[in-house]
């Protein structure tokens, strides 16, 4: 198992408030490790890149798509996305070189699934990542 993988299996879906989550590396912007049957389509990965470095107040205002579902805004601003719909929710966080992707299902505690996601995106923060 990919290093980066095995992280973020330890680190998040450990915590079982997070269903699923990717690692997309900016520079490249390729998907770089992600949980077993996470698949993030490339429009997703270019979408929320996109949000962060132009849309943020229109992600505020219209939420956003991922992956054909529509999630509605509860906090957007220049290092997170925190988005939720009726079926769960999707936390967004960019590092210096990455962006973490992680999703909840309804009955997960999406303050467990923000919190897991933060504190790795900090590890990566201080590792200069």
């Amino acid at each position: 198992m990919d290093e980066l993988q095995a992280l973020l299996d330890a680190s998040l879906l450990a915590t079982r408030h997070v269903e699923s989550a990717a690692l997309v590396r900016l520079q490249g912007r390729t998907v770089c490790a992600a949980t077993a049957g996470f698949r993030v389509p490339e429009e997703n990965v270019l979408n929320l890149i996109y949000a962060f470095y132009k849309d943020l107040v229109q992600v505020r205002r219209e939420g956003l798509y991922f992956k054909e579902k529509y999630y509605k805004c509860v906090r957007a601003d220049e290092h997170s996305l925190y988005l939720h719909n009726v079926h769960g929710g999707l936390i967004v966080v960019k590092t210096n070189a990455f962006l973490l992707i992680a999703t909840y299902r309804a009955g997960m505690y999406p303050s467990v699934c923000v919190e897991a996601v933060e504190k790795l995106a900090d590890y990566f923060r201080e590792k200069g990542s």
